[in-house]
């Protein structure tokens, strides 16, 4: 009998830090523990199972005897056994019936362990840093939850419904033996076991870094994979499809190859097994057949002993492939729970309080920050967003500008210094509150693969359709939408490549307008939007900052001449500050960058001087 496919999933590569399998199921545990009363009760329909599982050879034996004639009997003596018949199947239902009740009651068990864990896990990754996202590889982590949950279920059904019947079965076998046989029945059965047990752990244990090379390899290509389709567009624009498909491929050959030494590992593992068996099988017949023949056996108890040794070797067949998929549920389990020990770089302290907004005056104080420890990104920056105006950042690339806004959402802890709103540091309130109160229009617009509708209620979930509506009137896109064939439930498409990127800008200004934030952050808001799109949003974007405390990330310095302060950082420091008159009546950095822009005649060459000063948008999100 085969046991094995190439279709199975292959394991996890364990990490440097591999916890103790006992570590993994002890932390499984609670999650299972959590319905006890379900626990137990399935447990008594698997005991059930393997007691009637064990009385119907024995029914068939006395079944088999009643039915033998012995000397000087006749045939006419004999009688149809219906209590017997009866008994038989009954145990037989039994068996089933227990078996199928064991399933029904602990399938909420499992699934709720693996929905709450997954949940678990779900929210952790939520609630880590941006440098962890930063780092991640997606195609890799989401498979490791993928198996990990799925190893949840695996583990529980190959211990609880394959490993733990089987040993309970074999133990009432191997008792029956001992008490109404010869010693050797049992002798032979427990060294046959011991020894098929001994072999299974060896060899698979030596398959084992096999398995290991096909899931690193697996996990390589599923992330190249991902990795290129998100990226579709580049790879069409510098037409390297074919550079892709064989870098997929080249990792898919080595798979390949990983794959064919596990196979034939495997052939030699079931080859090694069967023989076991069928040592065992006919030493236990022999000395069964010699009993009858000499007569301290019956025919019924080589009928017995026959079922006992097909009903223990039948489970025991698939005994390396459960082996294997505990150890690889437990490795993938060990994965998902390693995600689950990352540390929180930033977390609520345990004093945090929600952010009470009175004016939301925004100030940041001598504050020194740096991604690495060996490049300062911040250094002693120190200004004030005085409540209900408008302040803007300007500089070169690689600055610091966009790093001020990811560190007033707190995605990062600074160094040295102070950030406060309304006198409240960001590290005593609670995140939840402290990004309640902030809204955001990125220069770089990810929406999520759903309608437009959706991606503008993502600003604020349970918004009413007017109030949708409002907001993308307000955000000048509400014609656009109204225009296509589905409204408001047109599909954006991943990461929104449906829409331009001007669209999808609209769509995030929309987003941010229904959230209604005190504070309000323009990262590059108009960067992808032409000359007239840009007036017309730059006329909305000043009416809803009217009164707002407001933090502009500028690109086109024409956008900003009228905020109440203008804040020149280079190379992470503040080197000018102030209005747009005063700044250029300063001569200084600020002045000469406008100089710059002014100079160009044509709008897309001044567009084209601006992007060569301040730096463009995606290199200000690669550095700063």
């Amino acid at each position: 009998m085969r046991r094995n496919s190439n279709s199975e999933p292959a394991p996890v590569m364990p990490s440097s830090h591999q916890r103790r399998d006992w570590t993994t199921i002890k932390t499984l545990l609670p999650y299972l523990w959590a319905y006890k009363g379900r626990v137990m009760l399935a447990l008594a329909f698997l005991v059930g199972a393997k007691l009637a599982n064990v009385g119907v050879p024995l029914v068939l034996k006395h079944l088999v005897d009643h039915l033998t004639l012995g000397p000087g009997q006749t045939r006419a003596l004999l009688a149809l056994p219906i209590g017997l018949l009866l008994a038989y199947g009954l145990l037989r239902l039994s068996t089933t019936l227990f078996t199928e009740l064991r399933e029904f009651v602990f399938a909420r068990v499992t699934q709720r362990a693996v929905r709450t864990i997954a949940l678990q896990v779900f929210r952790h990754l939520h609630a880590l840093s941006l440098r962890f996202h930063l780092n991640r590889q997606t195609g890799g982590m989401t498979r490791d939850i993928e198996r990990g949950t799925r190893g949840v279920s695996s583990l529980v059904s190959y211990t609880l419904f394959s490993i733990l019947p089987t040993l309970i079965e074999i133990g009432l076998v191997i008792g029956y033996l001992v008490l109404q046989y010869d010693i050797w029945f049992s002798v032979i059965t427990a060294g046959a076991l011991v020894t098929y047990i001994a072999f299974t752990v060896v060899v698979t244990e030596w398959r084992t870094h096999f398995r290991r090379s096909m899931n690193e390899l697996d996990s390589k290509a599923n992330t190249k994979a991902i990795d290129s389709l998100i990226n579709y567009e580049t790879v069409k624009y510098f037409g390297n499809e074919e550079l892709e498909a064989r870098r997929y491929d080249q990792d898919f050959q080595r798979y390949e190859n990983a794959a064919v030494k596990s196979q034939t590992s495997l052939s030699l593992l079931n080859t090694g097994q069967s023989l076991i068996i069928a040592a065992a099988v006919t030493l236990i017949l022999w000395r069964a057949t010699s009993g009858v023949i000499d007569g301290s056996m019956s025919l019924g108890d080589l009928v017995l002993v026959n079922a006992f040794m097909i009903q223990l070797y039948i489970p025991l067949n698939f005994l390396g492939v459960i082996y294997r998929e505990i150890k690889q549920s437990l490795a993938d389990m060990d994965r998902l729970f390693s995600l689950l020990q990352q540390e929180r770089e930033v977390a609520d302290a345990p004093h945090a309080r929600p952010l009470v907004i009175v004016g939301a005056e925004v100030r940041f104080e001598h504050v020194n920050f740096s991604y690495e420890s060996n490049r300062q990104i911040l250094a002693d920056v120190d200004f004030t967003i005085a409540a209900g105006t408008t302040t803007a950042v300007v500089g070169h690339s690689g600055s610091g500008k966009s790093t001020l806004a990811r560190l007033l959402f707190r995605f990062y802890d600074i160094q040295a210094g102070r950030i406060t709103i309304d006198g409240q540091e960001l590290r005593d309130v609670t995140q939840a509150s402290l990004r309640q109160a902030i809204g955001i229009v990125p220069q770089d617009t990810v929406l999520f693969n759903d309608t437009i509708e959706y991606n503008i209620a993502y600003g604020k979930p349970g918004a009413s359709h007017e109030d949708i509506v409002a907001a993308a009137r307000a955000a000048a896109i509400h014609d656009f939408i109204v225009s296509l064939p589905e409204g408001y439930n047109t599909m954006v498409g991943e990461r929104g490549l449906k829409l331009s990127g001007g669209e999808k800008q609209r769509v995030a200004i929309a987003r941010t307008l229904l959230k209604n934030p005190a504070i309000l952050i323009f990262d590059e808001a108009t960067s992808a939007l032409d000359s007239r799109a840009e007036q017309a949003i730059q006329a909305q974007l000043k009416e809803i900052a009217k009164d707002r405390t407001t933090l502009v990330i500028a690109h086109r310095l024409s956008t900003i001449a009228d905020a109440a302060q203008i804040l020149v950082l280079d190379h992470g420091r503040l080197v000018e500050r102030g209005t747009h008159a005063g700044l250029l009546a300063a001569q200084g950095v600020y002045a000469q960058m406008w100089a710059r822009q002014q100079a160009q005649t044509a709008p897309a060459a001044g567009e084209a001087s601006a992007d060569a000063d301040i730096g463009t948008s995606g290199a200000s999100s690669a550095v700063a």
